[in-house]
C-alpha cells in the first residue's frame, strides 16, 4: 500500500485535504517513521480513523449549528425591526442621528444575517428553522422595551453579548469545514463590534443608569465578577467571562504593565472574551421566545 500515493490521488479530488487533516499534518510529514511503528496491516484502520476525523461532521450536523445561529439571528433581526420603529427608537434617538444610523445599520446587518444562513443551510441540503414567535419583554421582564430607550438598549446588549459568545462557543463544531467555519467568524466579527457600539451607546446615554460604568469591552461589574452588562435578569445566565485561565496559563500570574507588578484580575477579563455553551445561550434566548 503506497500512502503516500493514495493521499496525492485524494489531493486531486480534495486539494484541502491536508488542512482537513491539520493537525495531524506532523504525521502525516512523518508518515515513514509511522510506518515503521505500526504494522501494515494496520494501516487500513489507521487510514480509516484520520478520515474520520477530517471528514467526521456530517451535512446534518453542520446544518444543526447553522439553524442554532439562525435561531439567534432570527431573535436579533426581528428585535430590531420592531425597537426601530418604536416609541423608544422615536425618542431616544431624537437629535441624535448618530445613534439612529447606528441602529438601523445593526438592524440590515441581522437581516443580512438571517437571509444568509437561509440560504446557505437550504444549499447544504437543509431545511431552515422556522422564526419563533417572540416575547421582548421576557414574560413581562422588560415591559417597557419598546416605550423606554434605556431598556431598549439594555435588551440589545444583552443579545449582541450573547451572540458574540454564542459564535464563539459553536466556531470548534465547524472546524471539519472551511468554508462555514471562515463565515461564522466574519459574522462573530460583526456581532462583536454591535456588542460593542451597543455597549458604548449605553454608557453614553445618561437616562440608562449605568452611564460611565458600562463599557465598550466586558470588564468586572460592582460585585467584581462579570458580566457587567446592568441586566440582573440575564446576567445569571452569562457565566464565565471572569476566567482567568487561559491556554492552561493563569493570566494573572503574568508581569503587569507596571515594572513589579502582576496582572490584574480586571486586566486578565477584559483581556480575553470567552465562549458560551448552546445551554447556556438556549437558556437567555428562551426568555424572549414563546412556547
Amino acid at each position: 500500500m503506497d500512502f503516500l500515493k493514495i493521499l496525492k490521488d485524494i489531493e486531486t479530488i480534495d486539494p484541502e485535504i491536508t488542512d482537513r487533516l491539520n493537525p495531524r499534518r506532523a504525521a502525516i510529514k512523518n508518515i515513514t517513521s509511522f510506518g515503521s511503528k505500526v504494522a501494515l496491516s494496520a494501516l487500513p484502520f489507521a487510514l480509516g480513523t484520520l478520515f474520520n476525523k477530517a471528514y467526521g461532521q456530517t451535512s446534518n450536523s453542520v446544518n444543526d449549528v447553522l439553524n442554532f445561529a439562525l435561531t439567534l439571528e432570527y431573535l436579533e433581526s426581528e428585535f430590531y425591526i420592531k425597537g426601530n420603529s418604536s416609541l423608544a427608537f422615536t425618542t431616544g434617538t431624537a437629535g441624535n442621528s448618530a445613534a439612529a444610523a447606528a441602529l438601523k445599520q445593526i438592524q440590515a446587518d441581522e437581516s443580512a444575517h438571517v437571509t444568509f444562513l437561509v440560504n446557505t443551510i437550504k444549499a447544504n441540503n437543509g431545511t431552515p428553522v422556522t422564526k419563533p414567535n417572540f416575547d421582548f419583554t421576557a414574560n413581562g421582564t422588560f415591559n417597557d422595551v419598546f416605550e423606554n430607550y434605556a431598556t431598549y438598549l439594555a435588551v440589545a446588549q444583552v443579545f449582541e453579548d450573547t451572540g458574540v459568545r454564542a459564535y464563539k462557543g459553536q466556531a470548534p463544531n465547524l472546524l471539519g469545514n472551511k468554508v462555514y467555519l471562515t463565515a461564522a467568524l466574519g459574522i462573530h466579527a460583526v456581532e462583536a463590534r454591535h456588542a460593542s457600539h451597543i455597549r458604548q451607546m449605553r454608557r453614553a446615554f445618561a437616562a440608562s443608569g449605568v452611564t460611565g460604568v458600562i463599557t465598550p469591552w466586558i470588564s468586572l461589574g460592582a460585585n467584581g465578577q462579570a458580566n457587567d452588562s446592568g441586566v440582573p435578569a440575564a446576567d445569571d445566565n452569562f457565566k464565565g467571562e471572569d476566567n482567568v485561565m487561559q491556554g492552561g496559563l493563569d493570566v494573572t500570574t503574568l508581569n503587569g504593565a507596571t515594572t513589579g507588578t502582576k496582572t490584574s484580575k480586571k486586566i486578565a477579563v477584559e483581556s480575553f472574551d470567552e465562549p458560551l455553551s448552546k445551554e447556556a445561550v438556549s437558556a437567555i434566548a428562551g426568555m424572549f421566545i414563546k412556547p
